[in-house]
């Protein structure tokens, strides 16, 4: 099956699904060096989007989550490793993932630094509600102050074989976003096997996604590691045929440094070096932050801190 737009016919790629595990095995079996491990750990930290995204959420919430976002580390904790001769200060997160509705707090918060304000919208995590609304809601969170849109796909349409309404869909959302770059999220764990990945990231791209995603972190099945490599090889190819270099971020699932490093070896040799920058690369992982903050703390002091030195929030 194939999607005719107005310049492109897309077509379904197959995807060797046992050559795709076997490649992600040997990523998660590459030695690294002590220096380049901490310079992975820097990386990570720099490429993550910090993100609040339940009911509950307040204000309040907000802000300290914008205030962990420009000082990840506590100020005690940075004062001790900066006597280590390897500290680097550590660098804020990439950006802060909000409601729309909470984007106006975050903009005060994260005045005067360069932080991204990404807001979650079009009928987050369901895609479900009408067209009208879900733009309207891309809108008021674009005029809050959002720099970044991450917009869910309408799976039930994908899966049906609607692909042209989602492909409609997609570029009217990317049109309300005006200069705000577009992160469109496929939520993979629902679309049932890597050709379908595959293909749903193709018709992203080609309806002018900016990035794509993997997941809302809403359902069970977020990230991994197979399901990001099909992607990459989607970006590499769309590079390829179009020269636009399309962002990633795989979301949900990765908490641990060890995983991130993982993830950063692949697209390390799978998209190049030019990727690993904000732009082009992010994680999606809140859980993420205080395990890699503990594993540079390590590797300057070679011994682990009691989890109290990190904040919890």
């Amino acid at each position: 099956m194939s999607l005719e737009t107005a310049s492109f016919v897309l077509k379904r790629v197959p995807v060797d699904s046992v050559g795709i595990q076997e490649r992600c095995n040997f990523f998660t079996q590459r030695s690294i060096k002590k220096s380049s491990k901490l310079d992975a750990l820097y990386a990570s930290i720099q490429l993550m989007d910090l993100t609040t995204l339940e009911g509950s959420d307040t204000p309040e919430r907000v802000k300290q989550l914008c205030n962990k976002a420009r000082y990840p580390m506590t100020p005690a904790l940075s004062e001790q490793l900066s006597r280590m001769e390897s500290f680097r200060p550590i660098p804020s997160v990439a950006a802060v993932c909000v409601y729309p509705e909470m984007v106006s707090v975050a903009v005060k918060a994260l005045q005067g630094t360069k932080i991204q304000i990404a807001s979650v919208a079009t009928g987050f995590p369901s895609g479900q509600t009408p067209l009208k609304t879900r733009l309207e809601e891309v809108t008021f969170a674009v005029e809050a102050g959002a720099t970044e849109i991450d917009m869910v796909i309408q799976r039930g349409a994908f899966l049906s074989g609607d692909y042209q309404r989602v492909y409609d869909e997609i570029a009217a959302v990317k049109e309300v976003c005006g200069l705000a770059h577009l992160k469109v999220i496929l939520e993979t764990g629902e679309l049932g096997t890597l050709e379908k990945v595959r293909f749903a990231s193709d018709l992203a791209m080609e309806a002018g996604a900016d990035f794509i995603k993997t997941s809302t972190g809403k359902i069970p099945s977020a990230a991994s590691l197979p399901v990001t490599l099909v992607m990459f090889q989607a970006i590499a190819d769309f590079y390829t045929r179009t020269g636009r270099k399309i962002g990633m971020k795989p979301a949900g699932g990765i908490r641990t440094a060890k995983q991130s490093i993982h993830y950063l070896v692949m697209l390390q040799e799978t998209l190049g070096p030019e990727w690993i920058r904000p732009e082009l690369f992010r994680f999606g992982a809140s859980a993420l932050l205080n395990d890699v903050l503990k594993q540079i703390a390590k590797q300057l002091t070679g011994h682990y801190f009691y989890d109290k030195a990190f904040s919890l929030d």
